[in-house]
């Protein structure tokens, strides 16, 4: 498939907004793929460092 300009490119045949919407939420969930562990090893260290510094001020 080829496109006379970008324009036409982003229209995709008049079903650019399903197919950039479509593109966009699989980007997104993706990207909550990669992050959300990041994030919860994350916690996951911080709250262990405080809990081993609690108890050893015991």
């Amino acid at each position: 498939m080829s496109f006379a300009s970008f324009s036409e490119f982003l229209a995709m045949g008049h079903h650019g907004l399903y197919v950039w919407t479509a593109y966009g939420i699989c980007l997104t969930v993706l990207v909550l793929n990669v992050v959300a562990p990041v994030v919860a090893r994350r916690r996951y260290l911080q709250q262990e460092a405080r809990r081993l510094r609690w108890e050893n001020q015991k």
